[in-house]
């Protein structure tokens, strides 16, 4: 990474001792920060010499970044060499990777439960366990519906709603009481 600036070497350095911290090899999390921080697409022969890597290490890498949904491809007219890209907008990459990773865990998760649930509870012990899986079940399902909601707004409503943070607790408090004033009316 020599070659690589100093403020470019310690995000790519940074990436990917996070991305083993996220689940993904680190050399993977490195060949995404260098693409994501990258004006112009990249190949493959670039990332490895800019990285030190092997071209197959790369070209493992940029597999799994395509199946995440992370990095495009794309072609350069007269080189026929595949360059990659990240997607430009940060809110794009977020909704990007909390879809797969629903996609690739929570859904399997919600699939396991609702199996579970179905069989003939056996003993009352099992009976017990169904009732803390259908907590569990519940609680995921109730997120995955409220990520479809999100999933939904545009990235400026997106950055207003997140930015509320703990006031959302004010409005529903405020919601409560607006519901006890009218009762009193009624």
């Amino acid at each position: 990474m020599a070659n690589l600036s100093p403020l470019v070497r310690t995000f790519v350095s940074h990436f990917g001792e996070m991305g083993s911290r996220w689940g993904i090899n680190r050399t993977v999390g490195q060949i995404y920060a260098l693409i994501y921080v990258s004006q112009e697409a990249v190949h493959a022969d670039d990332i490895a010499e800019a990285l030190e890597f092997s071209r197959s290490n790369v070209s493992m890498g940029l597999k799994e970044l395509q199946a995440w949904r992370l990095v495009e491809r794309r072609h350069v007219p007269g080189d026929r060499r595949e360059y990659f890209v990240a997607p430009g907008d940060a809110w794009e990459v977020f909704r990007t990777l909390a879809e797969e990773r629903r996609r690739r865990e929570m859904e399997p998760t919600l699939s396991m439960l609702r199996n579970a649930m179905l069989e003939e509870a056996a003993s009352p012990e099992d009976r017990y366990a169904q009732a803390r899986m259908k907590e569990m079940h519940d609680l995921i399902e109730l997120l995955t519906n409220w990520f479809d909601d999100v999933q939904r707004l545009d990235a400026e409503t997106l950055a207003q709603l997140m930015k509320l943070g703990s006031k959302v607790h004010r409005l529903l408090d405020f919601k409560d009481k607006l519901k006890v004033v009218a009762g009193r009316r009624a």
